[in-house]
């Protein structure tokens, strides 16, 4: 086979250029050129304006009798995948054989202020970012020092090729220097664990990884059970690719993903803020569904979905979870104006709420061995919301909101359905939405979450259902949803949480001829209520006069003069 070394020859630096792990010592890795394998990395004009830059910088510093060896950078991972792909990315991370990234980015800003540099390659003092350099820390499982700097309007990282090594009762692992291959075999899926050499324009592949992406397979450069249980969070993170890419995963590596061991070593050894960034990733992209799919099919679900602090927690049962997820696929596919889903999940953050809502529904079945006994702790799905993929504040809200005001909401959306007599007391229900939205504002997916609760809640009734009994019931329940959803449009109630006072606390206070009090809440309430039941009225004065009648009830004394 044809290696890709043209411009250089790779044997006489063997060990820079990745061929052996010391001269002579390993064989000659074969590569198949990219072009066999019918991929082609293309450069935009801005790439290889980047790509000219970085090689005459590495030619400088090659020339100096500091480097001791020729400096050979590379282009590595996610970007060289994308491109291979057909994908455009605005984010390259440059992998360098005998220096650090800070070391070498230093290195570059001063190449880039010298005035012939900059004149031919036409640099601007706008063309280079700040440098900032990203230190390890690998109490957060990070493991090398980076380095960042934006380059003519592209976000570039610079680090050192590295190999890594585990000890058995550690999860950080001992880095160094290393060579291409060593470090391509550190990466956790060959179709991101491929090269491009910016000095010949060649893709290198140690791992097989060219031969995956055409055959759209995510499989580990090494034997899998040793990936994971060097870093477990791999595991995740084929999951998230898999998802991403639509492509399969090696059946040795699903085998394996599933291993009690290795999802011994995902719970105790990696941060749940790791984990949290894996989930968010999943859930904020293209393909949620598939993501979901893949955690319940491999076993995942109790190591993400879990309160790791809590080792004695009661499983959730899983067997319906599928109903849900899949639902909230469909809904999410249908575009039609005043749908469930345009009217409930109206941005991207809402539509991540959804799907974690989703996630973490089989919890709110499981019995609660510390339930909320006072006001502001919150139920044991946000507990392992939080604990298990550190959910935000925002989000933890929402689902507290949700579990607080799940019966409100359902009774009214019965009301509507059995077309109960006060369905059309436009009050009523302005003041409820009112409700739900308190506490972190968010009540459309309140709704949400409640719609999604009743459909696993009579789902899991179901005795050995047929999928077309499932499909049935959850069309029938998002009947009634949709029914309940009209009827708030057509009492025009939607936008009730931020109706406007008519009145201000002050002015009834003023009005009354009373000092403000411990009143104040529940008047202002009868308010808006009045102003809901006549949204054609301009002045306050039929609002002050209900307050008024209600005065005795709600404790309001005359001022004494």
């Amino acid at each position: 086979m044809r290696a890709f070394f043209c411009t250089y020859n790779p044997f006489r630096y063997p060990v820079q250029y990745g061929l052996f792990t010391t001269p002579m010592k390993r064989k000659f890795t074969a590569m198949v050129p990219a072009e066999k394998n019918g991929l082609k990395v293309v450069l935009t004009p801005v790439e290889e304006r980047l790509r000219k830059l970085l090689v005459d910088a590495a030619n400088d510093l090659s020339e100096k009798d500091a480097v001791e060896a020729p400096v050979v950078l590379r282009w590595a991972g996610g970007w060289v995948r994308d491109k291979l792909l057909g994908a455009e990315s605005d984010d390259i991370d440059t992998a360098i054989n005998s220096m650090t990234g800070e070391q070498f980015t230093m290195a570059l800003v001063e190449f880039c202020a010298r005035p012939e540099v900059a004149e031919k390659h036409g640099i601007t003092s706008e063309d280079i970012g700040h440098l900032a350099t990203i230190k390890k820390n690998p109490e957060k499982s990070k493991n090398l020092e980076t380095a960042t700097v934006r380059l003519l309007g592209l976000e570039c990282d610079f680090v050192n090729l590295r190999k890594e090594t585990y000890a058995r009762d550690s999860r950080n692992p001992e880095v160094e220097f290393g060579t291409a291959e060593e470090d391509a075999e550190r990466r956790d899926a060959t179709v991101n664990a491929l090269f491009f050499n910016i000095h010949n324009c060649e893709v290198e592949d140690f791992t097989g990884g060219l031969a995956d992406l055409k055959a759209k397979l995510i499989r580990t450069p090494l034997e899998p059970f040793q990936t994971f249980m060097d870093d477990p969070l791999r595991v995740l993170r084929l999951v998230r690719f898999a998802s991403r890419l639509k492509f399969s995963i090696d059946p040795k590596a699903e085998a394996v993903m599933g291993d009690s061991r290795v999802l011994d070593a995902l719970r105790l050894k990696i941060s749940r803020e790791r984990v949290g960034v894996e989930l968010g990733k999943m859930l904020k992209g293209k393909h949620p569904l598939k993501s979901l799919e893949l955690i319940d099919r491999l076993g995942l679900y109790h190591t993400i979905f879990t309160d790791p602090t809590q080792l004695e927690m009661e499983k959730p049962d899983t067997s319906r979870w599928s109903v849900v997820y899949k639902c909230v696929y469909d809904l999410s596919q249908n575009a039609t104006p005043g749908c469930i889903w345009k009217v409930l999940a109206r941005c991207g953050e809402d539509e991540y709420f959804a799907w974690a809502t989703a996630a973490i529904l089989p919890w709110e079945f499981v019995s609660d061995p510390k339930p909320p006994k006072k006001k502001g702790s919150y139920p044991q799905t946000v507990r392992v919301a939080r604990e298990g993929f550190r959910a935000t504040n925002k989000f933890c809200e929402m689902i507290a909101g949700a579990s607080t005001f799940r019966d409100e909401i359902r009774l009214l959306k019965k009301a509507v359905c059995e077309k109960a007599e006060f369905v059309s007391e436009r009050d009523r229900f302005g003041m409820a939405i009112r409700r739900w939205n308190s506490f972190g504002g968010a009540w459309r997916l309140r709704v949400l979450a409640t719609a999604f609760f009743e459909i696993m809640e009579e789902t899991r009734s179901l005795q050995h259902p047929t999928a077309e009994t499932l499909a049935a019931k959850v069309s029938d329940i998002l009947v009634g949803w949709q029914e309940f959803l009209d009827h708030l449009e057509d009492l025009d109630v939607m936008e009730a949480p931020s109706l406007k006072r008519i009145i201000q606390g002050t002015e009834l206070a003023n009005a009354l001829g009373v000092k403000p009090g411990q009143w104040m809440t529940q008047a202002l309430d009868i308010c808006v209520a009045w102003q809901l039941r006549n949204p054609e009225a301009t002045d306050a004065l039929g609002a002050i006069e209900e307050v008024r009648k209600r005065s005795e009830q709600l404790g309001i004394r005359p001022t004494r003069t």
